[in-house]
Parts: C-alpha cells; structure tokens; sequence
C-alpha cells in the first residue's frame, strides 16, 4: 500500500523547490504539499503560477528558523515527510556576507531536525514512514584535481562559507540520524539548471546580459569545471529517493556533464545568436565575453560518480547538457516577463499585492 505522504517542503518557492513541487503535483496527486518559504530575494511566489492552494497544496510564508511556527506546522499538518531545500546559496553572497548563510543553513536546519525529532521520534506522531530528505551540494567535498570524481564516501573539505555551512548542515543531519535515530537521507547534487532560476547565477546571467548585448564576466581563465544537471533530473531523483532510498544514506546526484564555464558561456552565446541574429553592431556575443578577476577560494573542478542512485535506486539523468541547454534557452526567451520581473524587483510586489505582510497564509 502507498504511503499517503504529507510532504513539508522548505525553500518551495526557489528555483530547485518549485521545479521540484511542480513535479510532485503532477506526478503524485495524492500527496499532500505544504510549501514553506521565507520569500527571500530568491523565492519567487510566480515560479508556482497555476498551483492553486486546496487539498493537496498549501503555502506558507515563515522562516525555517522559527522553531515555534515550525511545530505548529507539525502538529497542524501530521507531518511525516519534510524535503528541505531552503537554503541560502549563491557562493559570491557568501564571502561579501556569510552571517545570512550560517543563520539559515546551520540553524534553520538545526530548527528542522529538533522539531522533526519531537514530533515523530519523541511523540512517535507521524502516520506512515517519516522520512527527513536533506538537500544538499557537491561543494562540499571541496576541489577537484584534473582527473577523479567525488563519491558519497569523498572527505569533505568546504573551500568557502556557503560550502562549509552545507558541510555543517549535513553533519546535523548525520548527527541527527545516529544519534536520535531520526529517519534522514542526504542527495549531494551538482550544478543546476534550468526554468526559473535566479539570474544570478551563471547560466540564467550570461542568458540575460546576452540578450541584451551586455558584457559576460567570466572568473579567472573560464576553465573551472563543473558537471551540469538539468533540474527535471535532479528532481525526479529526488521524487525517486523518497521512494526506494535507504534511511541514513548518502546519495550523489550527477549530470555526468562536464563543462569548463567558458565552454557554456560559448554555448550560449553561439546559439543565441542562432536563434536572434548577430547582435545591432553585427559582432557575435562571444565578442561580450569579459574575464574578471577570479572569486576568492574559487574551486577548480567539481565532478560526481552517481553510480550508487544508479545501482540501488535505478535513477539516472535523461537530459544532455545540449539537449537541456536549448531547452533552458528556449524557456528564458519564452518567459520575458517573469525574467524582467525578477532583474527589475517587481516579482516582489506580487506577493505583497496577494498577501500583504501576513506570516500565516493558505489555512
């Protein structure tokens, strides 16, 4: 017999979450959503345009640190499945101001674990199998050299404040697990991308100023590598976890693509002059490219063996970095009007126009 789930997703209306909640709302319709989001710089209530509020989705504006809101959530809902994705995490934000990153990823996941414990360990509340699916980062386990991969048994060795707060987190949760006895898993993701992500980031940026015939910074010489996992992916892995993974362990979770960053950031640029034209002075974007001075601590390659999900779960990426970097393309250029509401800040009047400053929302 299925479990009715009653999934606490934190950070559900972020770039991952809302990926991730819109496959849960189609996939499994019998599940019970509550999505919890601070509605920070980075949580856009639009990425959840058409999911209305009902029996399986409810939205609430709270902070993951609040420990006493965090219970009532518990007690109201019966809780028995929390998928948590809050978190801050842009690596740049992290050096000019780490504080906000050891607030939200130590403590708000610390907030989570206790609450998650009082109710489902101490009172032995929660119906079905409670599960406590801690997302988490390749960039934990620090740099790579030219050749190896990172595995679920890869030392960690953080290089910057948002990797070591992940770092911690995820020993909170190992802590939790051995310790309490508290039903957890970890998924270590690499790079994503994808629909509705912060133009902050590389893909999303170097799409926006491209567009608009803007310089693209590129740290150092371009050549730090990363591996590329298309957020359907990544999602349905984790929607795959939550079905066949093993309490208390360790998940990586890859795109198995490769790419220096200069390489995508060519990519890009090629094909969108494919699709739009040279740009008004007739150069080609690669023409925008810009080199900066590299980010402090910036490590030089990540690479994950997700053999294990493979072997145990059966899960493996669908999506090609060229086949999901067209389609990322094709999804930015379709949807204007949501990138122009979130470069301009408007985004953020949306949920003050719905909402106002009410902390409780969708009772």
């Amino acid at each position: 017999m299925k479990i009715k789930r009653i999934v606490l997703v934190t950070g559900g209306c972020g770039f991952i979450g809302a990926n991730f909640i819109r496959l849960l709302n189609h996939r499994y319709p019998q599940w019970r959503i509550i999505n919890l989001d601070k509605l920070t710089y980075a949580g856009n209530l639009q990425n959840l345009a058409g999911i209305e509020e009902g029996e399986n989705y409810r939205f609430i504006r709270g902070d993951i640190c609040d420990s006493e809101r965090i219970a009532e959530i518990f007690t109201e809902e019966k809780i028995n499945t929390v998928v948590h994705f809050a978190a801050e995490s842009h690596v740049d934000r992290s050096i000019t101001g780490p504080a906000d990153f050891i607030t939200t990823n130590i403590i708000g996941t610390f907030t989570l674990l206790e609450n998650a414990r009082k109710s489902w360990v101490e009172r032995n509340s929660a119906d079905g199998n409670p599960l406590f699916l801690h997302v988490s980062t390749d960039e934990v386990y620090g740099s790579l050299g030219e050749t190896g991969l990172f595995t679920e048994t890869t030392a960690y060795d953080p290089r910057s404040p948002y990797s070591a707060s992940k770092a911690s987190s995820d020993h909170l949760v190992n802590a939790y697990y051995h310790t309490y006895g508290l039903p957890v898993m970890i998924t270590n993701c690499s790079n994503n991308y994808g629909p509705y992500q912060f133009p902050e980031k590389l893909i999303p940026l170097v799409l926006h100023n491209g567009l608009h015939g803007r310089e693209l910074p590129v740290y150092g010489d371009g050549k730090n590598i990363r591996d590329w996992l298309y957020v359907e992916d990544h999602c349905e892995a984790i929607a795959a976890v939550i079905e066949n993974g093993k309490i208390g362990n360790c998940y990586n979770i890859g795109g198995n693509n490769e790419k220096k960053n200069i390489d995508v950031v060519e990519i890009i640029c090629d094909t969108l002059d494919e699709k739009l034209g040279l740009l008004p002075s007739k150069a080609a974007r690669r023409s925008l490219i810009t080199y900066v001075t590299d980010r402090l601590g910036h490590d030089r390659r990540y690479a994950i063996d997700a053999r294990k999900i493979a072997e145990q779960i059966g899960w493996q990426p669908r999506i090609s970095f060229e086949k999901g970097i067209r389609m990322t393309i094709d999804w930015y250029l379709d949807h204007q009007q949501w990138v122009e509401g979130v470069v301009d800040g408007s985004y953020r009047e949306y949920y003050q126009e719905m909402y106002g400053n009410r902390q409780k929302i969708g009772k």
